[in-house]
C-alpha cells in the first residue's frame, strides 16, 4: 500500500497541517528531519536535498493507534503557498503521493478504526453549515450507532433461538420458546419501522429544506424573497412576467437550512420563455417540502396535492382590514410572524427527537432491507425458511456499519469526502 499525504487544514491560515500516512511514513519523516518521540510535538527543521524547507512542529503517531491505523505523521508548517509547495515536492520525491478524497478515512475504515456510520458522520460534520446539522452529525449519529449495536445483539439472540428450533425439532422444547422468538422479531421489526418513519426528517435536515414561493404575476413573490433574504436577490417590477426562472436563497431558520425559491408567476402565456418559467415553477413545487402560496386578491388556490401549502395574503398595506395571514413586504407588517411560522414548520419537518437518525439514502436502504426481511420472517411458518429470512436481515444490518460490503459501496461512501479526510 502506498504512503499518502494531504493538508488537513483549509487554505489561507497561518499554519497548515500536512498529514502523512502509510508504510513509509516514518522512513520519509526520518529523511526530512529525524524521528521525534511518538505523540509529542517537536519543533524540527525540515531539510530536503540539503535545503531548508521550513521549521515545523512534527508529531508522529505509530500504528495502530493513529487516525488511519497506519504509521502517521503530522507536519505543522507555515501556511504560505511556497512552503506548502516545497514540502509537497519533497514528500513526492521521497516516495509519497497526494491522497485521494476520503482516502485517510477509507484507510481508517479498512483498519477497523472507523465503521461506515462513523465515517459518514465525519463527512456530515465537515459539511455541516448550521447548528442543527452539526447536532445531527454528532448526536444523531450517536443515536443511530447505539441503536445499531442494540439491533445486532437482538438479532443475534433471535437467530440463536431460531437455530434451536431448527436443530431440535423433536425435542421437548417449551412452547414459549417459539412465542418468545416471534415476540422478539416483532419488537425488532417495530424498532426498524420507527427508525424508517424518522428518516425523512433526518434526510431533510441533512440536505436542507425546499420552500417554494408560488402565486400569480405581481403577487409579491420576488419582494417577499428579498425581504426574507434581507437583500435584493430578485428583480422587482410592476411588469408582469419579470421573473422567468427559479431563483433561490438559503436561509438559516433556528439552525435549519432552508432553500427558499422565487418562481415565475402562474398564468397562461404565449411567451415561450415565460411559459418555460411557469413549467419550472410547477416542477420546483412538485418537489418542495412547503409551498408558500401568495395572493394579493385574497383568493386561495389549491396547489400540488400531498405537499403542505401555506397561504399568505400580500400587500396588507393596501387593505383596510388585513386578515390574519396578511403580510406587507413594503412596510414589514406580518413578516416577523411569517418567519416564526416558517421556522416552526421547518422544525416540525426536521424533528428527529428520540429516534435513530438515518439521514443518508444508503443507511435508509439498509434499515429498510432489514425490516423487510424481518417482515418475511414473521409471515413464514417454516422454521428453516424463517431462519433464512433472519440471516438475510443480519446481512442487511451488517451492511449498515460496513461489517460486510462490496467495493462499490465503499467507493460511493468515501468519494464524497474532501481531500485531507
Amino acid at each position: 500500500m502506498s504512503t499518502i499525504f494531504a493538508p488537513i487544514t483549509g487554505p489561507g491560515g497561518a499554519v497548515t497541517i500536512i498529514r502523512l500516512s502509510g508504510p513509509s511514513a516514518l522512513e520519509i519523516t526520518a529523511a526530512l528531519t529525524g524521528l521525534p518521540e511518538p505523540r509529542r510535538a517537536a519543533l524540527r527543521k525540515l531539510h530536503h536535498n540539503a535545503e531548508l524547507l521550513d521549521t515545523a512542529l512534527v508529531t508522529i503517531f505509530p500504528a495502530p493507534n493513529s487516525f488511519t491505523g497506519e504509521d502517521c505523521v503530522e507536519f505543522s508548517v507555515h501556511g504560505g503557498r511556497a512552503v506548502r509547495a516545497a514540502v509537497t515536492h519533497a514528500l513526492i520525491a521521497l516516495g509519497a503521493r497526494p491522497a485521494e478524497p476520503g482516502e485517510f478515512s477509507r484507510r481508517a475504515f479498512l483498519n477497523n478504526r472507523l465503521d461506515l456510520l462513523q465515517a459518514e458522520a465525519t463527512a456530515d460534520l465537515i459539511a455541516a453549515e448550521t447548528e442543527s446539522q452539526r447536532r445531527l452529525a454528532i448526536d444523531g449519529a450517536d443515536r443511530l450507532q447505539t441503536a445499531c449495536t442494540a439491533w445486532r445483539e437482538s438479532l443475534r439472540q433471535i437467530i440463536a433461538q431460531q437455530e434451536a428450533l431448527i436443530d431440535f425439532p423433536d425435542e421437548d422444547l417449551p412452547p414459549e420458546v417459539e412465542a418468545r422468538l416471534m415476540t422478539g422479531i416483532k419488537s425488532l421489526h417495530a424498532e426498524m419501522q420507527t427508525a424508517l418513519a424518522a428518516a425523512p426528517n433526518a434526510e431533510r435536515l441533512r440536505e436542507g429544506l425546499e420552500f417554494v414561493i408560488l402565486g400569480w404575476p405581481n403577487a409579491g413573490k420576488s419582494t417577499l424573497l428579498n425581504a426574507l433574504a434581507g437583500t435584493d436577490i430578485a428583480i422587482v417590477s410592476e411588469i408582469p412576467g419579470t421573473t422567468r426562472d427559479a431563483l433561490s436563497v438559503k436561509l438559516d431558520l433556528a439552525g435549519i437550512p432552508v432553500h427558499i425559491t422565487d418562481t415565475a408567476g402562474l398564468r397562461e402565456t404565449a411567451d415561450p420563455i415565460e411559459a418555460e418559467g411557469v413549467r419550472r415553477a410547477h416542477a420546483r413545487a412538485a418537489n418542495a417540502d412547503l409551498i408558500i402560496y401568495l395572493d394579493d386578491a385574497g383568493l386561495q388556490h389549491p396547489t400540488a396535492p400531498g405537499i403542505e401549502t401555506l397561504h399568505i395574503q400580500t400587500k396588507a398595506d393596501l387593505l383596510a382590514a388585513p386578515p390574519a395571514n396578511a403580510i406587507s413586504a413594503k412596510t414589514g407588517a406580518g413578516l416577523p410572524e411569517l418567519v416564526a411560522e416558517l421556522t416552526a414548520i421547518a422544525q416540525r419537518l426536521t424533528d428527529t427527537t428520540g429516534a435513530p437518525a438515518a439521514a443518508r439514502p444508503r443507511q435508509i436502504a439498509c434499515i429498510r432491507d432489514t425490516a423487510d426481511a424481518l417482515s418475511r420472517a414473521l409471515a413464514n411458518p417454516e422454521p428453516e425458511l424463517r431462519g433464512e429470512d433472519l440471516r438475510t436481515a443480519a446481512t442487511a444490518l451488517a451492511r449498515l456499519t460496513g461489517t460486510i460490503g462490496v467495493e462499490a459501496i465503499l467507493d460511493a461512501v468515501f468519494s464524497g469526502f474532501c481531500i485531507g479526510k
